[in-house]
C-alpha cells in the first residue's frame, strides 16, 4: 500500500513547479498566456462539465499550459485517449506528452485551428474547452476563431471558453450561436467566468 501511494504521489503534477513554468512562459511572451497562473481546480472543473463523457468523439483543448483543465476533463470521465491538446509553446508540449501519453498534443498555433488540426481528427470534435487568451486578441481574431472552431465540432457540440473579463469575449449576439454563461467564479484567482457558446 505505501509503494502504491509513493507511486500515486510521483504520478501528480508539482502544483509550484506548473506555476513556476507558467510564469516563466508568461513573462517570456506574456500575449501567447491566457494566465500568469494555471487555472484554478473549481474553474477548471466548472469548464469540464461541459463536455459529455458519454461520447467517443475528440475532446480538443486549446491552450492546455501545464494541463490543469486536462487533468479536470480527465477527472470528469473524459477517456485520455480522446484528448486532442493543442499548445503552442514547445515546452509545454513536451510536459503534456510525458504527463498524457495517451492524448495526442499538437504542437501548433489554436488561432489558426484549420491548418493545426487538418490532419489530426478523425471524426468531428464533441467539445473543444478553450483556456486562450481571447480578450487580448483582436475581435476578428476571434471570430475567425469561432468560425473554425464551429466548423471542427459536430452539431450542437460546445465551445466551452474562460475569460477574466466582466464581458464575454465572443458576442453574445452573433445569428445562429447560443450562449450560456457560468456564474462567476469568485475562488479564482484572478475571477473568472465560463462562457459556453454552440451553433444552433
Amino acid at each position: 500500500m505505501p509503494l502504491q501511494m509513493s507511486a500515486r504521489a510521483l504520478k501528480k503534477p508539482l502544483r509550484l513547479d506548473d506555476e513556476v513554468r507558467f510564469l516563466r512562459s508568461w513573462i517570456e511572451k506574456p500575449l501567447h498566456m491566457g494566465a500568469v497562473m494555471p487555472s484554478g481546480r473549481l474553474l477548471a472543473r466548472t469548464m469540464a462539465q461541459y463536455v459529455d463523457v458519454g461520447s467517443n468523439d475528440p475532446v480538443v483543448e486549446l491552450g492546455p499550459g501545464t494541463g490543469a483543465i486536462t487533468n479536470a476533463l480527465i477527472e470528469h470521465g473524459v477517456d485520455q485517449k480522446r484528448l486532442v491538446l493543442v499548445e503552442y509553446d514547445p515546452g509545454f508540449c513536451a510536459l503534456l506528452r510525458d504527463r498524457y501519453p495517451h492524448a495526442t498534443v499538437v504542437q501548433g498555433d489554436a488561432y489558426t485551428l484549420r491548418d493545426s488540426l487538418w490532419n489530426v481528427l478523425g471524426a468531428r470534435a464533441s467539445a473543444i474547452v478553450s483556456g486562450l487568451p481571447l480578450v487580448t486578441k483582436p475581435m476578428l481574431t476571434r471570430l475567425r476563431l469561432i468560425r473554425d472552431a464551429f466548423a471542427t465540432l459536430a452539431p450542437g457540440a460546445p465551445f466551452v471558453q474562460f475569460t477574466y473579463s466582466v464581458v464575454p469575449p465572443i458576442p453574445k449576439s452573433l445569428p445562429g450561436i447560443s450562449t450560456e454563461a457560468s456564474e462567476r467564479i469568485w475562488m479564482n484567482l484572478p475571477p473568472a467566468r465560463v462562457w459556453v457558446y454552440r451553433r444552433r
